[in-house]
């Protein structure tokens, strides 16, 4: 058996065991693949998040649940840069680049004493029409038709990582979700692997935008993100796109988490580029340290 440090931090909160868990592993470069694939297992969060030297920029990130790799995570993202910070490694370092499977990203650390935030560019959005049955899907959500509003697009969205984002006409639908997740790919026909995102304008905080679920697909082996970093940065590019094709940028909150108890909060920034379809997307989040964990795997 072989030992390892894991670092545990939640993300998207300066509560412990609040936001969104993710295992941090430092000094990555030896281990393979397959040890990556097995640790993320052994820890179980979402996401696990391994570093590595980079030839191309500061550090390399790579990102796994515990069913396969995925291109970008927002949240341990996050987590990460706040560890590495914490550790001293980046020593007064404000800003650098991160390589990812999404490519060459910029991230920058920011100061409020005493919180500490990290902002994150993602990487260019994307779209692709849902054209699925909306009675099946509202179905796979534990939901009827009538609650999914249907003024507004579903969509297949990324700015690193595919999410359908479906419309929720109230606030009041989503403590009633009871995901079937298995079946998500028998209804996701055109992106089969791709988690669901529900949202609505309707927010408990005031202070908030959207309000937000994200539902895993099966092939993760997870069931729920609390608070999600890249589906929130890719609600920025759908309301400029979808909402508001007159502003030129969007600022806003959005809360996740409240219905598992992991209250969480993402700042999202949405700019339009000279041509409108260029969108350029970040979001800022805290994070703070929960506790250190030594995993065994083969």
């Amino acid at each position: 058996m072989n030992r390892i440090t894991v670092y545990h931090y939640d993300a998207f909160s300066t509560k412990p065991n609040y936001g969104n868990p993710a295992g941090v592993v430092l000094h990555a470069d030896s281990l393979s693949d397959a040890d990556m694939q097995l640790i993320a297992d052994v820890v179980g969060f979402n996401e696990t998040v391994f570093v590595l030297r980079s030839s191309v920029a500061d550090l390399r990130l790579r990102y796994f649940t515990p069913g396969h790799e995925i291109n970008l995570c927002g949240h341990a993202t996050i987590a990460s840069i706040h560890c590495l910070k914490e550790k001293g490694v980046l020593q007064n370092k404000t800003s650098l680049t991160i390589e990812t499977r999404a490519g060459l990203l910029p991230v920058s650390l920011k100061t409020s004493d005493p919180t500490l935030e990290i902002e994150m560019r993602q990487d260019r959005p994307q779209f692709i029409s849902y054209h699925g049955d909306v009675d099946q899907l509202a179905g796979s959500l534990g939901l009827t038709g009538s609650e999914i509003d249907i003024s507004l697009p579903i969509v297949y969205g990324s700015t690193g990582t595919w999410t359908l984002l479906v419309p929720i006409r109230r606030l009041s639908s989503f403590m009633k979700m009871a995901p079937k997740n298995r079946i998500f790919p028998d209804i996701l026909k055109e992106n089969p692997r791709a988690s669901i995102h529900p949202f609505c304008m309707e927010t408990h905080d005031p202070g908030a935008f959207m309000h937000a679920r994200h539902f895993s697909s099966p092939y993760s082996g997870t069931l729920e993100d609390p608070v999600t970093g890249t589906a929130s940065g890719v609600m920025g590019a759908y309301y400029l796109t979808y909402m508001n094709q007159v502003v030129r940028k969007v600022e806003f909150l959005v809360e996740q988490g409240m219905e598992i108890g992991r209250n969480g909060r993402v700042f999202v920034q949405a700019t339009r580029g000279e041509q409108d379809q260029d969108l350029e997307i970040s979001i800022r989040g805290t994070a703070v340290f929960v506790k250190e964990m030594k995993i065994e795997y083969e």
